[in-house]
Formats: structure tokens, C-alpha cells, sequence
């Protein structure tokens, strides 16, 4: 498949586009990139630079989000084709406040969209950035009620168990 026809296939298929038109979903993905890497070959991590202010978006593959606590790698999501990675630098925050290790399950392609091409739309087709910041705010919040349920879970867990964890 053609990297272009790859990156549209990816954001057809991602809710981060899903209030998009067909020629919106094209402008888009006129400046997004794509890079290719090996399995077990890491992304983003904590404190790393390398794709600071960039969008990532899973076009093939699998590749897990973990974060190490006690010395031991927990996974807190595997992400599938049409999933989104480094939310955090690509709104405004710092890279400090990146925790989790992002890698490669398998031989993977992952779309790039670097906040400085995509801030360029403001100025031509501010539309796309308004519907697309749109559904970061709806996927962050899909990943807090996550954890909020997960957390509830756990609680009654703890409570059903005695406090005997």
C-alpha cells in the first residue's frame, strides 16, 4: 500500500477524524509523515525529546503503552490501528509529564503530525483544528473514564476481599 493511501485508510478508520469530511480528512493528511519501526524498537519515553510536539497515530501493528512501577513494567494499554500516542507534548505539555514507555509489539507504522504543521491550519482550514482537538478531548476522556472504572473495580475488590490484597 502506498504510504498516502496508508494514512488515509488510518485516519478513515480513527475517531480522532470522525467529524471530518473527505476532503478535510485529505488536507490532513497532506502533512502527516510516516515512519516504520522493528518490534521491540521503543517510541516515546519518559523524558525523551525525539518526537516531543508530535501526534502519533497507529496506522499497522501493535504497540503497547507501559509504565514501570516498583521496578516492574505494567501494561496500561495495547494500542490497535487507528489509536493515538503522545497526546500529552502535542497540546502543550511538557515532556516531563510523560510517564508511560511506548513500543513496538511487532514490526509497526505509526503516522507522525507535528503540532507546527497542524498549528499552519489555523491560519487556511481552522475548522480541522477545532474538530480535531475535539476528538483528542473525547479520547483523553474515554481514557479517564477507563481508569476511573478500573479503579472502581479495584476498590471493590479491596472491600469484597477484607482489605487482604
Amino acid at each position: 500500500m502506498k504510504t498516502h493511501e496508508l494514512i488515509l485508510k488510518t485516519l478513515h478508520n480513527s475517531n480522532l477524524t470522525e467529524e471530518l469530511r473527505d476532503a478535510e480528512i485529505e488536507t490532513l493528511a497532506n502533512i502527516m509523515t510516516v515512519h516504520e519501526y522493528k518490534a521491540g524498537e521503543h517510541i516515546l519515553d519518559p523524558g525523551n525529546t525525539r518526537l516531543n510536539k508530535t501526534l502519533i497515530i497507529l496506522a499497522e501493528g501493535e504497540v503497547e503503552a507501559t509504565v514501570t512501577v516498583a521496578g516492574e513494567n505494567v501494561t496500561l494499554h495495547l494500542l490497535q490501528p487507528g489509536d493515538i500516542a503522545g497526546i500529552i507534548t502535542f497540546v502543550g505539555g511538557d515532556v516531563t509529564q510523560i510517564s508511560a514507555t511506548t513500543l513496538a509489539k511487532n514490526d509497526s507504522k505509526i503516522l507522525l503530525l507535528e503540532r507546527s504543521r497542524f498549528e499552519n491550519l489555523l491560519n487556511t482550514n481552522p475548522a480541522i483544528v477545532y474538530y480535531i482537538m475535539r476528538g483528542l478531548v473525547r479520547h483523553v476522556h474515554g481514557i479517564v473514564r477507563r481508569m476511573n472504572m478500573q479503579s472502581v473495580e479495584m476498590s471493590n475488590y479491596i472491600h469484597r476481599a477484607g482489605g487482604r490484597y
